[in-house]
């Protein structure tokens, strides 16, 4: 497990708990000492005990030794570079899984074109996501996740591995829906966030929500992504509880600014990595290169840019035309019996 903020620390006490012999590390050295001696990730799961079975790595190379699977759990810009430095201190595994939800920065590739630029061809990969807070999984709350990679006997593998009693791991083969509605639900919470900072009620929370869906449905599909994928774990899911739950650093950020806070007091009083403020700019350009109007995202992109207030955001979407639910033809041609 490569990665020990509070997902990584979540995912690899899942696999301890399941008998999966599982090493985690992380790039504080100094942190991971301190996990080691009190047997909890005191910054992110304070109050969750690491099981026993899970053990901890501060060296990269010692973590990696004899491991068959990696899984990277990092922010999405460092992702890269962690699966760099471990292809420098060992050979390819026999496959590679990661939870971590976004583009590459400044590239705007999708984590799954990071991965086979830098493994070997043969190497199997997979992406794991869906709607899992990493503090409700640490304590053995009910959690389903989906597990997608172009290989499906790689993804049952992964899937097994992670699947127990209060963890249901699904599979799938489409990597670039499922890529796209775990990046996208970040970008669209804060929308939701800001509509409930402001005020604007329930009716507006669901629209936001419903209206944000429809703007993943569409670009995955202009992508080569699979309708279906969104609307289950890896979309819906994830989307509902991102927008909803107050233990989204997302979410959060948007709540802030809803209620007049600056983008940078609300980063820092969040203290993570807010995935969204990146992410928005990799979603637009690729929307940009498929000719796609995504509205929403758009003004996300404006606040999060500093480039309007929430409010003159709002009007912007409340000042749209009229217009049909969804483009004519989106699921193929219908016909009316």
């Amino acid at each position: 497990m490569l990665g020990a903020g509070s997902w990584g620390t979540a995912l690899a006490m899942v696999l301890a708990r399941h008998g999966v012999p599982t090493v985690l590390w992380g790039r504080d050295a100094a942190a991971i000492a301190a996990m080691r001696q009190s047997r909890r990730n005191a910054r992110y799961l304070p109050d969750d005990p690491l099981p026993e079975a899970l053990r901890l790595c501060e060296r990269l190379d010692d973590a990696l030794t004899g491991a068959t699977h990696w899984l990277i759990v990092t922010p999405s810009h460092a992702f890269a570079d962690v699966l760099r430095e471990a292809l420098d201190c060992a050979p390819a595994p026999q496959g590679v899984a990661w939870a971590t939800k976004g583009f590459e920065p400044g590239s705007g590739r999708f984590l799954h074109e990071v991965a086979a630029a830098e493994l070997p061809p043969s190497t199997p990969t997979a992406i794991i996501t869906g709607p899992s807070f990493a503090r409700e999984v640490a304590r053995g709350l009910p959690t389903a996740v989906t597990v997608h990679s172009e290989s499906m006997a790689f993804a049952e593998t992964i899937a097994h591995l992670l699947h127990g009693p209060a963890f249901r791991a699904y599979t799938g083969t489409d990597m670039i829906g499922a890529e796209l509605g775990g990046a996208m639900k970040n970008v669209l919470a804060v929308a939701t966030g800001v509509a409930d900072g402001m005020q604007l009620g329930l009716n507006a929370r669901a629209g936001m929500i419903t209206r944000g869906l429809n703007e993943i449905l569409r670009l995955c599909v202009a992508l080569g992504g699979r309708p279906e994928t969104i609307m289950g774990l890896a979309g819906v899911g994830d989307l509902v509880l991102t927008c909803t739950g107050d233990l989204s650093r997302n979410r959060r950020l948007g709540l802030a600014l809803g209620r007049g806070q600056k983008l940078a007091d609300a980063v820092n009083e969040i203290g993570q990595v807010v995935e969204s403020v990146q992410t928005v700019n990799e979603v637009m350009r690729l929307a940009n290169r498929h000719g796609m109007d995504l509205p929403i995202t758009a003004q996300v992109q404006r606040v999060l840019n500093e480039e309007c207030t929430p409010a003159e955001g709002l009007q912007a979407l409340l000042a749209r035309e009229q217009k049909p639910e969804y483009p004519p033809g989106m699921f193929g041609t219908r016909v009316d019996r």
